[in-house]
């Protein structure tokens, strides 16, 4: 579209994220029932619920855009704009009471992540960037800091079960290994740390669309990286392996221990 701002579409973000928000605080803490999804992952009623409002409020808006979630599928996938929706990134900290888990929202412009929002509504917290603005927090703009020693950096990751034992996982422990401090468990919310500056690192593997592409412009707005572990852009069809970093310099290192002839 050319000459119109993607920061447009913000506005939606932000009233889908509201309404995710309001399903998922009416649940959280509560007993709710726990299904077993076909891929071993966890699914309640409140994931169901607020992907439901959030598709609807887009087809309301932009009935010629497409979806994807991960609840409830996909429709015109083939749309010039597309919407990405994960309404609960985290389920397993969503029933176990630990207020880590996410909402993700992107809209891709054939098929590139343009607008990124991170939600932590129990917490009040959330992120936005959109391709070529500077990311906010709360309203308020944030960088990434500067970390030029991968031996200095902060990492996350989800946990290393998420890593494929063998080549994957070696991979994966070879940058766990030259880092001054990993850190476990957070989902989309370390990457909002991170594009926050409180972190340096996140590595992760096996994630589908709806689990990385809000993540794009909220990091790069941020002044950050995030990219496959080959360094390529992150788009609709990338591998599910994310690598994010605040500095460039820590980005290109972990790339190379990343790669298939990383070493030390």
């Amino acid at each position: 579209m050319s000459g119109v701002s993607y920061r447009e579409f913000e506005a939606l973000a932000h009233r889908l994220a509201d309404r995710a928000g309001e399903i998922q605080r009416r649940y959280f803490r509560t007993p709710v029932s726990v299904e077993t999804k076909a891929d071993a992952s966890p699914v309640t009623i409140a994931d169901r619920e607020a992907e439901a409002a959030m598709r609807e409020l887009i087809l309301a808006a932009y009935p010629d855009h497409g979806i994807l979630g991960e609840e409830h599928g996909s429709e015109a996938l083939d749309a010039e704009f597309v919407w990405v929706l994960d309404p609960i990134d985290g389920t397993k900290s969503f029933i176990t009471g630990r207020p880590l888990f996410g909402t993700l929202i992107a809209l891709a412009h054939q098929g590139r992540p343009v607008v990124g929002l991170i939600d932590q509504t129990i917490l009040r917290e959330r992120w936005i960037g959109s391709l070529g603005a500077a990311s906010a927090w709360n309203g308020r703009p944030i960088r990434t800091r500067p970390c030029p020693r991968l031996e200095d950096a902060v990492l996350f990751t989800t946990s290393p079960l998420l890593f494929e034992p063998g080549a994957e996982r070696a991979a994966y422990t070879r940058v766990e290994a030259r880092v001054r401090l990993p850190m476990f468990g957070g989902d989309c919310y370390a990457y909002g740390l991170l594009a926050a500056g409180f972190a340096d690192l996140v590595i992760e593997a096996g994630l589908a669309p709806y689990d990385f592409m809000a993540l794009a412009p909220v990091v790069e707005g941020a002044g950050g990286r995030i990219t496959d572990w080959q360094g390529q852009p992150l788009h609709l069809g990338s591998s599910g392996q994310v690598l994010a970093a605040g500095d460039a310099r820590t980005h290109a290192a972990a790339t190379t221990l990343l790669s298939d002839d990383g070493a030390f």
